[in-house]
């Protein structure tokens, strides 16, 4: 045995040996061990003695205790125990789990929780729990493996003198006693803290298929584990930590977290659901109990002074990440610091490569690396990456320490103009005035689908570009910006880089540019129906152009101007801006734009209900725009003259132009103007009861616009819809659409629009038995066009209500509201809503028994079907 002495180690209990005898038969020596757990040979022999160690308790409850204050990871744990429990061969969960998760995420207390958990569970680990916290992320304290070996061979009750020295064998010995233990029914659990990499955590995972092992790190390792990637909080979770962390210091009495509900919501969103940054906040309110959460709350929102208030003695955000930006290599380092300097909330992995100046293979590997260390997090699709906030911040901090080596300027101005140029490219995918398509990308849709996931960033670039010194790159950008930001609807994004390009035109005099800056913000603000301001920068704009000589481009913000004008419902000075621009483009020969301004000067005299002058309008717009070969263009003046039809209720023929232009609409993939278009055939197929089809085309565009995001024109197309499926007897269904729309009208503010639903909702409610709900509709949109001044559709809104008063057998009131619209429309010059208003007032007269007075009506409500070719 190379000299080696016999030795025989008991654990929990030594082994009795008993004394060496002969044996009566053969007078053979032999010794006998028993009661022990054995890891060398026993040698048998004359005269043999062995000498064993002193008795040892292990200490098998090295467990931190769990915290009181602990929420919202019920299902991680769970997840967790799911590999723990004993009898692997019915488990396909692995006995390793690797928990791992940024600085501050609560990876400890998770563990913690969850062995806490687990021990009290019968039979589950008898034998007790080993815990060691390997500190690898502290360059002071890090544990070297066979340093953590020697403390758990000592915990299991290994006597020092017999823990060898080296590495492999320590890390031997160590899985025989944990497979010893597992054998004798005293299985162990063994959490391994705080690893930082794989040469740390390997050695101490046990290998016996029986024991198993929790381990946590920062970084993301390979040790064939079952991987668990732990997040940050939601706000409800993190607002309950709060809450139970003052209950655990100051008692259940306090009551900040229930009283101040969105001062707490607010100082979890500003920790960003990271638990140690959560905890550290209770812990400064515990401080001071009479502090209320809006002052932590408010000492928060400083960005540049965050982190330094996240802090509590030895507690600190800011420490937490000192430590694993220290364990960073040089170049995942600096693109650690540099990532701070995106103006967005993710970015691409050829941004980052523009970012660093470096090959893209190259830096999609750091970005891993990082990922890894869990210093950023993949965004919801592969390619795109994201801070935590709190991170964000620390490497923004860090980055302004290391400016001058990181070569930080240079870097961001290459960012900010990789996002120009290439916005640059795309644009000349969907604006042929810009010129060849760029062969950045392969066609429209690739230009398209860039834009659309970098959108935040390129706004955010317009705004901060100025900042810097880049007021270039920030104008160029924003015009490049321009066509892509009108076409998708974003116009919240338009009117803020519109406002930023405005603004630095005004810091270098650039007239011509404020005039252009000017009359984009209009066109922005009215697609938000922010048509005061719209009108006012559009008239800002027409004197601008007016000083520079400019007679096109005071034309064009003149029928702008004009447009902003009727969304206000001001039709005659709407009409006078129009007339004005049609009148310059004439003059120029801007054939195309004098089209435009027809089209514009064709809504504002449908507005005033001039359908014959719309439709000359109309028309001659449509004429100039087929002689210039713009197809797109026509079917809008087609649409336009589709609707001025329905209004006239020439039905057939309406259905004919929406349809025509529905077709040229779809040739060009313009689905929203397609929808649009499904929207007016709907009205017009009503108009012919083909309420079916209605239906269809209604349903129709009120999805495309749900997709595209356009709320306002999702809210008309939802009241269309109801209207067609009332005519069916959908009533429900009728209802819900007019609820949905009236709710839409006033989340964008559109109070006509509201009316309008308000007024169509009556219908279906009354039909429904609802009365009530139906007379209090029908009254509210009376009063809001009363108060737009909407004489027609506040006639409309009492007719309405006349009749459901009627139903409600309140005929008195009936006829007092029957007569007032009857009095609009006859102010109105509407014929038809005439007649049906004498109708309904005949009726109630009857059932007051004033039967002179409702003959009367009914015979001059009969005269007028008889002229009007309509009936009731």
């Amino acid at each position: 045995m190379d000299g080696a002495e016999p030795v025989a180690t008991g654990l929990s209990g030594m082994a009795e040996a008993n004394a060496i005898g002969r044996d009566g038969a053969s007078g053979a020596a032999s010794n006998t061990i028993t009661g022990g757990v054995f890891f060398h040979a026993v040698i048998q022999g004359r005269d043999i003695t062995v000498q064993l160690p002193p008795q040892v308790t292990p200490a098998l409850s090295a467990l931190p205790p769990a915290s009181g204050t602990f929420t919202g990871r019920e299902e991680q744990v769970e997840r967790l125990l799911e590999g723990l429990a004993p009898g692997r061969e019915q488990r396909k969960a692995p006995l390793l789990a690797a928990v791992a998760g940024m600085a501050g995420v609560g990876k400890t207390e998770l563990v913690v929780q969850t062995a806490t958990r687990a021990l009290k569970e019968p039979g589950w680990f008898p034998g007790g729990v080993l815990f060691v916290d390997m500190f690898g992320y502290d360059r002071e304290r890090r544990l070297p493996p066979d340093h953590a070996l020697d403390g758990l061979l000592r915990a299991l009750g290994m006597p020092g003198e017999h823990i060898p020295d080296g590495l492999q064998d320590r890390t031997r010995l160590y899985r025989s006693v944990l497979s010893a233990f597992a054998e004798q029914g005293r299985r162990i659990l063994v959490v391994i803290d705080n690893a930082s990499d794989e040469e740390q955590a390997r050695p101490l995972l046990p290998t016996d298929g029986t024991t198993a092992a929790l381990l946590t790190s920062r970084h993301t390792l390979d040790v064939d584990a079952r991987l668990h990637d732990l997040d940050v909080l939601d706000v409800r979770s993190s607002t309950e930590l709060l809450n139970q962390a003052l209950h655990n210091a100051l008692g259940p009495g306090d009551t900040r977290v229930q009283d101040e509900p969105e001062h707490a919501k607010a100082i979890a969103r500003l920790c960003a659901g990271l638990p140690l940054a959560l905890r550290i906040a209770a812990a400064l309110l515990a401080d001071a109990p009479k502090r209320p959460l809006v002052s932590l709350a408010l000492a928060l929102e400083a960005e540049h002074r965050r982190l330094d208030r996240l802090r509590r003695e030895e507690r600190a955000v800011r420490a937490a990440f000192d430590l694993s930006h220290q364990h960073l290599g040089h170049q995942q380092a600096r693109l650690f610091r540099l990532l701070s300097l995106n103006p967005g909330d993710d970015l691409s992995t050829e941004s980052a490569a523009n970012l660093a100046d470096d090959d893209l293979y190259e830096v999609e590997g750091l970005l891993q690396d990082l990922a890894r260390a869990h210093l950023l997090e993949p965004a919801h699709v592969w390619g795109r990456w994201r801070f935590h906030d709190l991170v964000r911040l620390y490497a923004d901090e860090r980055g302004r320490l290391h400016a001058d080596s990181d070569e930080r300027n240079v870097a961001r101005s290459r960012l900010f103009a990789y996002y120009q140029t290439t916005a640059e490219a795309a644009s000349t995918h969907l604006d042929t005035r810009r010129g060849t398509p760029s062969a950045c990308f392969p066609d429209r849709d690739g230009a398209l689908a860039w834009l659309d996931a970098e959108r935040p960033n390129l706004v955010a670039t317009v705004t901060a570009a100025p900042q810097f010194g880049l007021q270039k790159t920030s104008f160029d950008l924003a015009d490049a910006l321009t066509r892509y930001l009108h076409d998708c609807y974003a116009f919240d994004a338009w009117v803020t880089v519109t406002t930023t390009a405005l603004a630095i035109c005004r810091e270098f005099d650039d007239r011509c540019g404020e005039a252009v800056a000017l009359n984009q913000l209009g066109l922005a603000f009215a697609g938000l129906r922010r048509f005061g301001e719209a009108i006012d920068a559009h008239d800002k704009a027409a004197i601008v152009y007016r000083g520079l000589g400019d007679r096109d481009g005071e034309a064009g913000a003149l029928t702008n101007l004009g447009s902003a004008l009727t969304g206000l419902r001001r039709f005659d000075d709407a009409i006078t801006a129009h007339t004005q621009a049609v009148t310059i483009f004439h003059e120029t020969g801007d054939g195309q734009k004098e089209g435009h301004a027809l089209s514009n000067l064709g809504s504002a005299l449908t507005g005033l209900r001039r359908f014959d002058d719309a439709l000359i309008a109309y028309t001659q717009a449509a004429t100039i725009f087929n002689k210039t070969g713009n197809r797109r263009d026509a079917a809008h003046a087609l649409n336009n003259v589709g609707g001025v039809l329905t209004e006239l209720r020439q039905f057939e023929r309406a259905v004919e132009y929406h349809a025509a232009a529905a077709t040229i609409f779809r040739t060009h993939g313009d689905r929203h103007s397609e929808a649009l278009a499904f929207n007016n055939l709907g009205r017009a197929l009503v108009g012919l009861r083909r309420f079916d089809q209605a239906i269809n085309a209604h349903a129709k565009a009120a999805a495309i616009y749900g997709e595209a995001g356009d709320r306002h024109r999702e809210g008309v197309a939802l009241n269309n819809h109801g209207l067609a499926l009332v005519e069916v007897g959908r009533f429900g269904e009728a209802i819900d659409a007019h609820t949905q729309a009236a709710a839409i009208f006033r989340e964008t503010s559109d109070r006509h629009g509201e009316s309008q639903a308000l007024n169509n909702l009556g219908r279906p409610l009354g039909e429904m038995g609802r009365l009530s709900e139906a007379i209090d509709a029908h009254t509210r949109a009376a009063a809001i066009y009363c108060d737009l001044g909407d004489r027609h559709r506040e006639g409309l809104a009492l007719h309405n209500l006349g009749a459901t008063l009627s139903k409600a057998g309140r005929f008195k009131e009936a006829i007092d509201v029957q007569t007032k619209a009857l009095n609009i429309f006859r102010e109105t010059g509407d014929r038809h809503l005439e007649g049906l208003a004498l109708h309904n007032l005949s009726n109630a007269l009857l059932a007051r028994g004033q039967f002179k007075k409702a003959i009367h009506a009914r015979t001059k409500a009969l005269t007028i079907f008889r002229e009007t070719g309509n009936h009731p």
